[in-house]
């Protein structure tokens, strides 16, 4: 006994080492086939098993060949390699003819080494592997998108267009975008005219300039000052001086205007990873357009602070964002004017991006710095040039605008929560009983200011915001 175990060893050892599929696969157990009786085999793909028949085989065939194939290692020893999975079978006869049995031959993706590589690219998930059929079946948990694709890419790779996924994704899969637009627009103009005019009161001709050109006028009217002043005229002061029949007069204009203006919009919205999420805090302004059949339609341009965006969570708390977000308001200093009827303008700032960041950070995908100056001098020629007296005979204009603009995106992994944690705006008023209505002409009770409404409603507005000019 002890000898022929020895030999079966060897035999084992030859197959191995000279076989003709030794180079690529190894033998993982013996199986002892009986006659007279069926058996089912699993075969690994690109692995073999040793089966070992009770009785002397002559001859061997096996029904498809590209699934299985074999090599006689004795006239009781086989040597079976696992191709491509599916099932086929292997018959063997005796010297006469005889059926010895049939053995239903079931080659399988090699999940052992599957599990293996899976565990070593993607670990810490709770991934179960299976075998079904011909295919593989993945089911269990995983952290996010990224590590399930990477699982089901690995799996095609042993079970091509024979994988089902019966996987979850047991993260956070919910993203809050918060979008904040900040703007500072700062404008500063400074103008200095003059104009002067002399006529004689017996004579029907008059000369004089008016903001740096010559005035010619008859029937001895005057020219400038007194009550003869432009409409809508700010920071004029006019004065005549009277010389016998001679009359002059001038007029000097200085004006100064500053401005400035806050913007800010803050949007918050939520979406699952994946999924487009839309927020439009604004309206629609109706604007008629040619029908193209001598008709009029009417068109409906959204305007307001706009905000589109998708998200896609992937490997470890990261979230890619495909965003579109707008500030836009009328702007009815541009207007145009289509026969009876007058369309204004629309001013609109807006940034189309894709960003990667983690929960909670936060990034400034878009910015804008502008600076316009405008310096504009008329004058008489030759007049306005003369020192000191000149002055009457030019007009300067000074325009400066600035205009600061900064787009900040945070992105936060959420998850539902219990409605009472939550604050209302509607909960920071009160409204008065009729007491405090009618005795003490309240409208609303003070309440403490909470969120981010209540942080802006604190600041002090009397500093310089936006930019300091000189």
């Amino acid at each position: 006994m002890k000898n022929l175990g020895l030999f079966k060893a060897a035999l084992l050892g030859l197959a191995v080492a000279f076989g003709p599929f030794a180079s690529a696969v190894s033998a993982e157990n013996i199986t002892v086939v009986r006659k007279g009786t069926s058996r089912d085999l699993n075969v690994a793909m690109n692995r073999a098993v040793v089966v070992e028949s009770d009785t002397p085989f002559a001859e061997l065939s096996i029904a498809n060949p590209a699934i299985a194939d074999f090599s006689t290692l004795s006239d009781r020893t086989i040597y079976v390699l696992g191709k491509t999975p599916g099932r086929t079978t292997l018959t063997l006869l005796d010297a006469t003819g005889r059926l010895i049995t049939n053995v239903d031959v079931h080659v399988t993706p090699d999940v052992s080494e599957f599990k293996e590589r899976l565990r070593q690219i993607i670990p810490n998930e709770k991934i179960e592997v299976r075998s079904a059929n011909d295919g593989i079946v993945l089911s269990g948990s995983v952290s996010s998108m990224a590590r399930m694709t990477r699982a089901l890419e690995l799996a095609e790779r042993y079970a091509p267009e024979r994988v089902s996924n019966l996987m979850v994704v047991s993260g956070q899969q919910q993203v809050m975008l918060k979008v904040r637009f900040a703007e500072m627009q700062r404008s500063v103009s400074k103008s200095l005219s003059s104009s002067i005019g002399i006529f004689s009161l017996g004579n029907d001709l008059s000369l004089g300039t008016e903001t740096g050109t010559f005035l010619v006028q008859g029937n001895g009217a005057p020219a400038l000052g007194g009550n003869v002043l432009p409409p809508g005229t700010q920071g004029a002061l006019g004065v005549d001086l009277s010389l016998g029949s001679t009359q002059l007069s001038v007029l000097l204009e200085a004006l100064e205007n500053k401005g400035i203006v806050r913007t800010l919009a803050e949007p918050n919205l939520t979406a699952l990873s994946g999924q487009e999420a839309k927020f439009l805090a604004g309206g629609e302004f109706p604007i008629p357009v040619d029908s193209g059949d001598d008709g009029i339609e009417v068109e409906f341009k959204p305007f307001g602070v706009e905000l589109n965006f998708i998200p896609r969570v992937v490997d470890e708390n990261i979230i890619n964002l495909e965003m579109a977000a707008a500030v836009s308001s009328i702007d009815t200093t541009n207007s145009v004017t289509v026969g009876p009827i007058q369309l204004p303008a629309f001013r609109r700032r807006d940034t189309s991006t894709t960003v990667s960041l983690r929960d909670g950070q936060s990034f400034a995908v878009a910015g804008l710095l502008q600076d316009d100056f405008i310096d504009n001098n008329a004058q008489v020629p030759w007049l306005g040039d003369i020192p000191v007296l000149g002055a009457l005979f030019r007009s300067a204009d000074y325009q400066r605008s600035q205009t600061e603009l900064v787009i900040i995106i945070t992105a936060h992994l959420v998850s539902p929560t219990n409605g009472d944690a939550y604050a209302l705006p509607t909960d920071r008023v009160k409204l008065p009983t009729e007491k405090d209505l009618f005795l003490n002409g309240r409208v609303a009770k003070d309440v403490r200011n909470r969120g981010s409404a209540g942080e802006v409603a604190k600041q002090d507005f009397s500093g310089s915001y936006g930019y300091v000019m000189e």
